[in-house]
């Protein structure tokens, strides 16, 4: 008896990449529930969020778009344009960090330092973990253009790069929810 029975399978290693996102998205959730349950107490500051938050929010976009563009290159086996993409996408993730450590320095300038008040030090844990997360993401990103530098990556052998573009656009898509919040609830 045969069964119309469809069995869904999932590459492992994208298995484990989703569920390093969901660890990572617990992680966030608790910081940002504590900072609105924070913000509801009498007493809170009112913080103008930097403006460089504008720009790492553009390059950080812009970098997903890179990296999107990497994978489809990689599909097509484009490997020049993979490896130029790549390239971008890590270009453009330092150049996040760079805005991200002026945003502090805008904070620092305006009176907001990390110790003092708690508003002020939720903002820096929020952003500071999101930057060591984006840290370990450039990390990936760096492997994977060394191993397409070495034409491992391909239309064959997509599943690292499959694996850093999804925890790269899950990153970007983080930074989005957290600045909106952070934006929000100020």
């Amino acid at each position: 008896m045969k069964s119309n029975v469809k069995i869904l399978r999932m590459n492992p290693n994208i298995f484990i990449t989703w569920i390093f996102i969901i660890s990572i998205s617990m992680i966030f959730v608790s910081l940002i529930s504590a900072y609105i349950v924070k913000k509801g107490e009498p007493g809170g500051l009112i913080i103008n969020l930097p403006n460089m938050f504008i720009y790492s929010t553009i390059v950080v976009v812009l970098s997903s778009l890179f990296k999107q563009i990497a994978y489809f290159s990689a599909k097509k086996d484009d490997l020049n344009k993979l490896n130029y993409f790549l390239f971008a996408s890590i270009l453009s993730g330092v150049s996040f960090l760079i805005l991200q450590y002026f945003s502090w320095g805008e904070l620092v300038n305006s009176g907001v330092f990390f110790v003092g008040h708690p508003d002020g030090s939720f903002i820096y844990v929020i952003t500071g973990v999101h930057a060591f997360h984006l840290i370990s993401g450039l990390i990936f990103i760096a492997i994977v253009l060394f191993k397409s530098l070495k034409l491992e990556v391909h239309s064959k052998n997509l599943n690292l790069i499959e694996m850093s573009t999804t925890y790269w656009h899950f990153l970007t898509g983080l930074w989005l929810y957290l600045y909106v919040t952070l934006y929000l609830y100020n």
